[in-house]
C-alpha cells in the first residue's frame, strides 16, 4: 500500500519553486521538442538536474495544459537519502535534513514533493495478511452527540469518540454566517480550510483508536453501508447540513487503509433498523433523540450504544471491505494518508 504523509519543513525554497515553475511553463510552451528534453535543455535555470527531470517528465506529457498555476518540486528515489536507524532522511539538493515521524514502518520512500510549507513523502508499506474474525465491533457513525459510537458484544464495553464533532461545525458555520454578511469571503474560506483540518485530524484519531482496538482483540470492524443516504429527502434541514458537512466517508476511509495495513477485517451491514431495533430482543422499539426504550423486553440504552450493538451483532452483511478493492480497482492510495506537522531534524508528536 502507498500512503503519503504531510510534514512542515520550515524552510524557504521560494526561489528553487520559482525556477521550478520556469522550467515548466518553458516546457508547455516547447511541447513539439520536450519529449526529447533533458535537465540539458533547462540548464539555463539553474535548477538541480535531479529535481528538473521530474517536471520535464510530468509537464511534456501534458498536452492539454496551456498554463501553469503552481508547481512542487519533485525529489525521486534515488535523491532521497534515508536512515532507519536514525529515521533522518536526507535531501541533499536540497540541502535539508530531517528526522520523520511516520508511525508505522514503512519499505521504501517513492518519492517526496516539495511546496511552500510542506513536505508530501510517499511511502510504500507492507501490508498484513487479513485474520479472520470471530467477533465484531460495531461502529455506529453520528451526525448529532459523539462522531463514532463503539460497542464490543463480546465485552460489553463501549467507546464514545469524538464529542467535539458537532460543536465544531456549528461553531463554525455561525462565524462564515457572520462574515458572509459582511463580504469577507476570504476570511470565509480561510475559516472552511481550517475547520477541514481540525476534522481531518478529529477523524484520524478516531479511526486509530478504533483500529488498534480491534486489532489488539484480534476483532473485526462493522460499519454501516451508508451510499445514498444523503440522498434521503425525509432528513431535518438540521441533520442534513450535519451530515454534508462532517464527512462520513473520510472517516470511512481512514478506518479502511489502518485496518488494511494490520490485516484487520472489515465488514459492511444493511443500515435498516440498526437504530430502531432492540439489541437485546431485536423487537422494534421506540427512539427520542438519544433515548431508546424496547415495549417488548423493557431494555433501556442510549440509542447510538443501542445502534451499535445491533450493527456489531447484525448478520446481514452487504460486502467486506477487501471485496470493494477488487471491484472497484482500488490501489489503496489516499491522496493524504495522514497529516504530520514537524519541524526540520527535531521531531514533533501529535
Amino acid at each position: 500500500m502507498i500512503l503519503t504523509y504531510k510534514i512542515k519543513h520550515h524552510r524557504d525554497y521560494f526561489d528553487e519553486l520559482k525556477k521550478a515553475k520556469q522550467i515548466a511553463q518553458y516546457v508547455l510552451e516547447h511541447h513539439p521538442q520536450s519529449a526529447k528534453f533533458s535537465s540539458k535543455d533547462v540548464k539555463q535555470f539553474g535548477l538541480k538536474s535531479v529535481m528538473s527531470n521530474q517536471i520535464i517528465r510530468k509537464y511534456g506529457r501534458n498536452r492539454k495544459l496551456k498554463r501553469v498555476n503552481k508547481v512542487k518540486l519533485t525529489i525521486p528515489n534515488q535523491g532521497i537519502q534515508y536512515d532507519p536507524a536514525t529515521q533522518i532522511i536526507k535531501i541533499t539538493s536540497l540541502k535539508l535534513e530531517l528526522r520523520h515521524e511516520i508511525p508505522i514502518y514503512f519499505d521504501t520512500i517513492n518519492q517526496i514533493e516539495v511546496d511552500h510549507e510542506y513536505l508530501y513523502v510517499s511511502v510504500t508499506h507492507n501490508e498484513n495478511s487479513e485474520y479472520e474474525a470471530t467477533e465484531w465491533l460495531g461502529v455506529d457513525r453520528n451526525t448529532t452527540g459523539h462522531v463514532a459510537v463503539v460497542a464490543s458484544p463480546d465485552t460489553g464495553k463501549i467507546m464514545k469518540l469524538g464529542k467535539s464533532g458537532q460543536h465544531i461545525h456549528e461553531k463554525y458555520k455561525h462565524i462564515r454566517k457572520n462574515l458572509q454578511k459582511r463580504g469577507k469571503y476570504r476570511k470565509v474560506k480561510q475559516l472552511k480550510n481550517r475547520e477541514s483540518r481540525i476534522v481531518r485530524d478529529i477523524n484520524h484519531k478516531i479511526s486509530k483508536k478504533i483500529v488498534d482496538n480491534a486489532y489488539e482483540n484480534g476483532y473485526g470492524i462493522k460499519l454501516e453501508e451508508l451510499k445514498g443516504i444523503r440522498n434521503n429527502k425525509k432528513q431535518a434541514k438540521s441533520f442534513r447540513y450535519s451530515l454534508n458537512s462532517w464527512s462520513f466517508y473520510q472517516l470511512q476511509t481512514m478506518i479502511e487503509y489502518k485496518a488494511k495495513l494490520l490485516g484487520v477485517p472489515i465488514a459492511y451491514i444493511d443500515p435498516a433498523y440498526t437504530s430502531q431495533s432492540c439489541s437485546r430482543c431485536g423487537h422494534i422499539g421506540y427512539r427520542n433523540g438519544k433515548n431508546f426504550q424496547c415495549p417488548s423486553c423493557g431494555h433501556v440504552e442510549h440509542a447510538d450504544v443501542n445502534a451499535a450493538f445491533n450493527i456489531a451483532l447484525s448478520p446481514n452483511i452487504v460486502r467486506f471491505a477487501t471485496e470493494s478493492d477488487v471491484v472497484k480497482g482500488n490501489t489503496g492510495i489516499p491522496k493524504a494518508a495522514m497529516i504530520r506537522k514537524q519541524s526540520t531534524v527535531e521531531p514533533h508528536e501529535l
